[in-house]
């Protein structure tokens, strides 16, 4: 049985949200176990309307929230209570397999690393996504928990990258690109410049750099970037999403003859917004810990909620810190 920690008192839609994405997760998966951890009154009062599964789920007591306007140093002190704290320990404790919160991500990424530590050689844990691509998929890294990065900690990003895409994805070999403002090897800060031979140098599957319009294609299967780059590039690529989305909906209601259109072209459309709609890729998770931690979009609905739990589940199966953990032994031992 597969057990996942549940922040059930995080994001902007609250526990009624969480509790719906966990009975999606429950009915397509029997050999999951979820621990709901928060206020058991108003975790109940939810899931008293339409009951979950006996004896798939349980409650973990929590007396205090981290809120999105806590910084990460007073939720790490003074909230030693928290529900996003309490269920970081059950993965500390072994009662649980990994933790998913839609919570503050300043505090998850402080409370995680000084419950469960980095693995060794990793300086600081890194922010990874998937990204939707033409033909698939890329894994997108760091994309907001360092904004400041030195070129050995995009190594390190690179190595984790390379590693969860090895892991999810199947590739032997991923292909492992750092995201520059050209092709060119003069081009980018000191950063990049200095991580380019790095990570050529090693035994990654390094292809050189990447544009931000070829975050999209089928070029790279990691792309790795500094926190603060990342997070402006995935926020961007969000707004993007909704104003071609805004756009649509508005050409289609502009004539009898557009809307005629648009209800041949149904199909299609919804098709296509499945594809690319950030709520089938939520769920980023926190590399380089030990222990699986997953961060969920504060804004999650319930089909964006459970993605995350199933991101999780995912890096349970396939193993990902133990995984990274190996690797970064080979390559200490090697040096």
């Amino acid at each position: 049985m597969l057990t996942v920690a549940v922040d059930a008192m995080s994001g902007d839609g609250g526990t009624a949200v969480l509790v719906e994405a966990a009975r999606t997760v429950l009915a397509k998966r029997e050999d999951v176990h979820l621990i709901l951890v928060g206020d058991p009154e108003h975790i109940k009062q939810h899931t008293g309307q339409q009951p979950l599964p006996e004896g798939r789920y349980s409650i973990e007591p929590a007396s205090e929230i981290v809120t999105m306007d806590d910084s990460a140093a007073v939720a790490l002190r003074n909230k030693k209570k928290s529900s996003m704290r309490l269920a970081i320990n059950l993965v500390k404790d072994g009662r649980a397999d990994a933790c998913v919160s839609a919570g503050n991500t300043g505090a998850l990424m402080a409370i995680s690393k000084f419950v469960l530590k980095t693995v060794r050689g990793i300086d600081r844990p890194a922010i990874a996504a998937i990204i939707p691509a033409i033909d698939g998929h890329t894994h997108m890294l760091d994309l907001g928990a360092n904004v400041d990065s030195s070129a050995a900690n995009l190594y390190q990003f690179a190595l984790m990258g390379s590693i969860l895409a090895q892991a999810v994805d199947g590739v032997e070999q991923p292909r492992v690109a750092l995201l520059n403002i050209g092709s060119e090897e003069l081009k980018g800060n000191e950063q990049v410049k200095l991580a380019a031979p790095l990570l050529a140098g090693s035994s990654l599957n390094y292809i050189g750099f990447v544009e931000g319009n070829e975050i999209y294609t089928d070029k790279a299967d990691v792309v790795v970037c500094d926190g603060f780059v990342g997070n402006v590039s995935l926020k961007t690529s969000e707004g993007v999403a909704r104003m071609v989305s805004h756009y649509l909906k508005q050409e289609f209601k502009r004539s009898w003859w557009n809307k005629l259109v648009g209800l041949v072209a149904k199909p299609v459309l919804e098709a296509f917004g499945n594809r690319i709609d950030p709520r089938r890729y939520n769920g980023a998770s926190l590399l380089g810990l030990q222990g699986v931690v997953v961060k969920s979009h504060g804004s999650a609905d319930a089909l964006a909620f459970a993605n995350a739990i199933d991101i999780a589940l995912l890096e349970i199966g396939t193993n990902v810190p133990s995984m990274i953990a190996q690797r970064l032994e080979e390559s200490l031992s090697a040096a």
